[in-house]
């Protein structure tokens, strides 16, 4: 797991948790319409069903007032910028855990318990305030960051399974688009390349000479959406410039190498 040696970017904790309520409520309403025949649709993760991401998504939110149910860790081990780094190797137990929890209930009452216990614990809860999470011991607010990630990853993943064109709450998409942005600059460290997500993220990344002024000689470009799907392949490289949906200038300017970025 590559350390986290890039300074990390100052979310505002008030806003990252009015977005992971809002776009967990999109979701919450989106899956209530879908019918038997629809949460038995396949979708882009494996063996997974479209019930079967539904109930992860309440399990990755779920997972903030069950940690806060728990004792505090006695020191930090996760900072937020190695948490993209942290849960591939995690995989496995994920996958079962969310098969569980899909099959213990319907999806409505999944996301009614899920969303009681989330604004029940969260309000009081401290930043500062350290959770034993399934990778390490992370702060709150940094945790907090991440169920934004998993929100709106995975907001991507029912729409691709369903085309129900659920929204992306905007802070939550702009949370998830700088954390993969930034992950990125701490994976290749460097500034020959500027990677920019209008209007949410540029980083400079990747050896190689420094630019002082003007265009860099390196750049790649891209919309949200589509980098949040090259950074967890769900789309690949070759794919996305093919058919235009990055841009990509100079001769360090292929990411092919450096992604995915999440597991």
């Amino acid at each position: 797991m590559p350390p986290a040696k890039k300074r990390t970017r100052n979310y505002d904790p008030v806003k990252i948790r009015a977005a992971v309520l809002a776009q967990f409520e999109h979701v919450r309403q989106a899956v209530g319409t879908l019918t038997p025949e629809q949460l038995a649709l396949p979708t882009r993760l494996g063996d997974w069903t479209v019930r079967d991401l539904a109930g992860h998504i309440t399990m990755a939110v779920g997972a903030v007032a069950q940690c806060l149910e728990q004792p505090a860790p006695a020191k930090l081990e996760v900072e937020l910028l190695d948490w993209p780094f942290a849960t591939a190797g995690h995989a496995g137990d994920i996958s079962d855990d969310t098969k569980e929890i899909a099959a213990s209930a319907e999806p409505p009452e999944l996301y009614a318990r899920t969303a009681a216990r989330f604004a029940e614990l969260l309000p009081v809860a401290s930043d500062d305030r350290l959770l034993a999470t399934r990778v390490g011991a992370m702060r709150l607010g940094d945790y907090v960051v991440t169920r934004a990630v998993e929100l709106v990853v995975h907001t991507d993943d029912v729409n691709d399974a369903t085309g129900l064109g659920i929204p992306y709450d905007r802070q939550a998409l702009a949370a998830c688009t700088r954390l993969l942005a930034d992950a990125l600059a701490v994976k290749a460290p460097g500034a020959s390349t500027e990677v920019r997500v209008p209007p949410f993220a540029v980083v400079q990344c990747v050896e190689g000479p420094r630019h002082t002024r003007g265009t860099p000689p390196n750049v790649v470009e891209t919309d949200p959406l589509t980098w949040i799907r090259l950074a967890t392949g769900r789309t690949g490289w070759a794919e996305a410039l093919e058919t235009a949906k990055v841009s990509a200038s100079g001769e360090r300017a292929d990411l092919s190498g450096l992604l995915p970025i999440l597991g």
